[in-house]
């Protein structure tokens, strides 16, 4: 008796099924390690350091940023956590100092820009401040907010600035007076000054009676980016 066809094809079919391997399960997300290591002391020089220092101060602060053990930026001063993941840091650069003809070696410390760094993918950007000079913003953080004195690019203007993490333009841009870059006060502003509620912020400038502005809250711009792999439609299926 000849068997048909037909049901030999469907038992080789649910064979070749059940002989498959299952889709895998998603890879899980690596997790990274990102720390700030330890302190140590660098000497420094105010005449090499365009942010400037405090009178008398010759050495610094620096601190490794570490992602994943691996040292990638070194920063300086405290670190502000903007959510539960991320946080801002400030750079410092060792710049190479010696003029042509000089010995090789000779190299200066530098307070730099501000760092976003996020925990979760182990990113570290550049924060791009508006108006934001090193040598005369002294940034104070409050949520996603960094409130500090800025010059224009003119070079001839004191502004008053708030800006938001991850946002084109500042929440506020107020003059405060006339800006001589070679006549000024060793220090323009000191630590500007924030209150929750009403949101307020309050700047001193140098040889000035405290400006305070009212800020309207606003929600967060920062966009905190994935890892995980968007799923596909036969992976969901």
């Amino acid at each position: 008796m000849r068997i048909g066809r037909q049901p030999a094809l469907q038992a080789l079919a649910l064979g070749i099924i059940f002989a498959a391997p299952l889709p895998s399960a998603a890879a899980p997300r690596k997790e990274h390690s990102v720390v700030l290591g330890a302190v140590r002391r660098v000497p420094y020089s105010k005449e090499g350091d365009p942010a400037g220092g405090a009178t008398g101060e010759d050495t610094l602060k620096i601190q490794p940023l570490l992602v994943d053990g691996v040292r990638k930026e070194w920063t300086t001063g405290d670190a502000h956590d903007v959510t539960d993941r991320s946080f801002v840091v400030r750079r410092v650069i060792r710049l190479n100092d010696a003029l042509p003809g000089d010995k090789p070696g000779q190299w200066v410390w530098q307070r730099g820009p501000w760092l976003l760094v996020d925990r979760v993918t182990g990113r570290v950007a550049a924060l791009k401040l508006p108006d934001y000079d090193p040598g005369v913003s002294q940034v104070s953080w409050f949520r996603d907010y960094g409130a500090y004195c800025g010059i224009t690019p003119s070079g001839k203007s004191l502004y008053a600035v708030v800006t938001q993490v991850a946002a084109r333009r500042p929440v506020l841009a107020k003059k405060l007076s006339a800006f001589d870059a070679e006549n000024h006060a060793d220090r323009v502003c000191a630590q500007s000054e924030w209150q929750r509620e009403p949101l307020r912020v309050t700047f001193h400038p140098a040889g000035r009676d405290a400006v305070s502005y009212d800020i309207v809250p606003g929600s967060a711009v920062l966009v905190e980016d994935t890892e995980d792999e968007s799923e596909t439609p036969d992976a969901a299926k």
